[in-house]
């Protein structure tokens, strides 16, 4: 997804809307539904928009369509006091999950002996997903780490 489609989806899955997301973020919601809107050329998001709408609805959406749209794959870095031998194994068995998603996603790919742009999409997508919870993964060890000393 590209990253207006993203921004205009953060914004209408607020809950509430544009109308409950755009006081919060110092602006009306007739100005905030034009400035997501991917097709209106009068109203524009500005940086400073994307990150008040990012802090208001705590959600990195617009920010990992960007990394993704750039080549990167986001990694929140946990907070030490939340690992655990529960919490990797959690993340372990997560990994396996969107590694089977990306084996779901090739086939679906291939069964009809035609490949096709969106369908390579999808499989990007669950390719990003699985890097991001790996790197997840790893974050969550780096935070277990005890220095011997």
């Amino acid at each position: 997804m590209n990253i207006l489609d993203t921004a205009h989806a953060v914004a209408h899955d607020y809950d509430g809307g544009c109308e409950s997301l755009a006081p919060h973020i110092g602006m009306s919601a007739a100005v905030l539904r034009s400035k997501v809107n991917p097709n209106t050329d009068t109203h524009k998001l500005t940086l400073q928009d994307v990150i008040r709408i990012t802090e208001a609805t705590n959600d990195d959406r617009v920010l990992e369509a960007w990394a993704q749209s750039r080549g990167y794959a986001l990694n929140k870095v946990p907070d030490a006091e939340h690992c655990s031998d529960a919490a990797v194994l959690e993340l372990m068995a997560k990994t396996w999950e969107t590694n089977g998603e990306i084996g779901k996603e090739v086939n679906r790919t291939f069964e009809d002996g035609v490949v096709e742009r969106h369908e390579v999409a999808r499989v990007k997508d669950r390719i990003f997903d699985h890097i991001r919870t790996l790197f997840g993964l790893h974050s969550r060890m780096e935070g277990m780490v005890e220095e011997k000393r």
